[in-house]
């Protein structure tokens, strides 16, 4: 079950109805009930798995949160320094219980082959153990109280708004609103579909033709020119964008919905002029996390106490805390090189910039307008640049039995000098959808408009956002239109969404989400 397919259009209704209806101490157990309901239909598939371990993954999520609820009062009943020590034994098992999962079937068909070579992988796992760090961290330092009820705790680590891929949600945040009444409020329903139907525009109408087209010419890197490489390596771009944004959309939609408030996760970051503020609006809840819970506490450990080092220095730099933060993203995304590569091509953006600013001085608030638009176009290039290693580390059109990694990611970079040629383009970007889609030509032309017109308003909606809305809720650019612009608006989202299900899915299943993977 995803958000975009028939089965969650008909179990979201009836979970807000249930959950609205029921009396308030009861509910925290409906959207419990609910979040395990989600998480079960999203199990692994039976044809691979037993039952025992398509039970696994759920039971680990229920353990976690036990495990949590328990750890959390010994933490606030503890003095310091058992605080402190019970604060990290807690970290070190939810990250050790990461670590397994995430690159167990990366290292043990390389160390130990012939033993059991997969494990299936927990849906979110990356999400829930961060949520679940974050709430034992907080109550170690005394931000909050341990909470008193597992219920919620669970329902909490649990929703099925954002156990999919994220939000990464903080306890001190969502925890108090699931002890609120919550009930049916008519202005808040429609801001929550006005959402959904931005976010599922974004993914089905946006997203996932795009991912058509880079999946068939990154399916034959050699065999393709260097303007087919670079366009599918843009169309990956705004593919994972939009798709990861039309989620965090969807999400937002589905806890409002229930009375509830999670965070924004993107911010129109193609509008950044730096990687600063490039990674405060790009997965928001991710680099927050890392803020918060790395680099604060890298910037202020005692580095005195530490071996070899401990007598050279006593603070790490900023720098090297900046650079640390964004290394370690890159192993959260993946076990694979690429996903390293990645990460360190982030570090080096934020740390070359921090050194930038530091011999040239800050940039000053207020610069022309060609000015600041070349530091986005910058920004842009070097991101691009970085995700032609994310797509690879993702096995994007990977053929069968492949294996993608750094060599297919500098193949793609070298490649974009080969071939440059306008009618080679033409030619290769036909064949490719034709491949990837349909095999007639009149359906091409048709997937190539229907492309354009979503791609363009997609733009257009977060351009509104960007300069005319100051990057306030996506749902206010909707609101702000005259009556009959706006229902115009809702009926073109409603049949773009409708034809990209239908002409790109091929149905009502939809295709998965990209972070769903994480």
């Amino acid at each position: 079950m995803s958000f975009h397919n028939l089965s969650y259009v008909a179990f979201l209704p009836l979970a807000a109805v249930c959950y609205l209806k029921a009396p308030k101490k009861v509910q925290p157990g409906v959207l419990l009930a609910a979040s395990l309901w989600f998480y079960w239909c999203n199990r692994p598939a039976a044809a691979s798995w037993g039952l025992g371990w398509q039970l696994l993954p759920m039971g680990l999520l229920v353990a976690v949160s036990l495990f949590c609820w328990a750890l959390g009062r010994a933490i606030q009943a503890a003095g310091q320094p058992r605080r402190g020590r019970l604060v990290a034994v807690g970290v070190c098992c939810l990250l050790a219980l990461l670590a397994v999962f995430k690159y167990f079937n990366f290292f043990v068909p390389v160390f130990a082959p012939g033993v059991l070579h997969k494990l299936p992988f927990p849906l979110g796992v990356s999400f829930y153990t961060f949520a679940a760090i974050s709430y034992l961290v907080d109550v170690g330092r005394g931000d909050m109280p341990a909470e008193e009820s597992p219920l919620n705790l669970t329902a909490f680590l649990c929703f099925f708004g954002t156990i999919t891929a994220g939000p990464i949600c903080r306890a001190r945040t969502l925890l108090p609103q699931l002890r609120q009444e919550h009930r049916f409020d008519a202005a808040r329903t429609v801001t929550a579909l006005q959402l959904f139907a931005l976010g599922l525009f974004r993914k089905v109408a946006v997203a996932d033709p795009l991912y058509t087209y880079a999946s068939q010419v990154f399916g034959d890197i050699p065999g393709h020119g260097g303007l087919s490489l670079l366009a599918a390596t843009l169309a990956y771009t705004f593919y994972l964008y939009f798709d990861f944004a039309g989620y965090s959309e969807m999400a937002r939609a589905s806890a409002l919905l229930l009375g509830l408030e999670i965070p924004e996760n993107f911010k129109t970051p193609f509008f950044a002029t730096n990687f600063s503020g490039f990674w405060n609006r790009w997965h928001i809840s991710l680099s927050s996390w890392l803020q918060d819970y790395l680099f604060t506490p890298l910037v202020w450990a005692d580095a005195s106490k530490l071996p070899l080092i401990g007598q050279k220095i006593s603070r790490f730099s900023p720098l090297f805390c900046v650079f640390c933060v964004f290394f370690v993203s890159g192993f959260w995304h993946g076990s694979t090189l690429p996903f390293v590569v990645w990460g360190l091509l982030q570090a080096l953006y934020r740390v070359g910039e921090e050194l930038l600013h530091k011999h040239l001085g800050k940039p000053k608030k207020k610069a022309p307008a060609r000015v600041l638009w070349a530091k986005r176009l910058g920004v842009f290039v070097l991101w691009n640049l970085s995700m032609v290693f994310f797509a690879m580390g993702s096995a994007v059109g990977q053929p069968a039995g492949g294996q993608y990694g750094v060599g297919e990611a500098f193949a793609i970079l070298r490649g974009y000098g080969r071939g440059l040629s306008l009618s080679r383009f033409a030619a290769e970007s036909w064949a490719a959808v034709r491949v990837g889609f349909y095999a007639d030509d009149r359906m091409v032309l048709a997937w190539f408009a229907f492309v354009a017109f979503c791609f363009a308003a997609a733009l257009r909606l977060d351009w509104l956002r960007a300069f005319s809305f100051k990057n306030k809720g996506e749902e206010l650019v909707l609101k702000a239109q005259k009556p009959r612009v706006r229902w115009t608006l809702y009926y073109l989202l409603s049949l773009c969404c409708f034809a990209g299900l239908v002409m790109q899915n091929g149905g009502f299943g939809g295709g998965s989400f990209a972070y769903g993977g994480f």
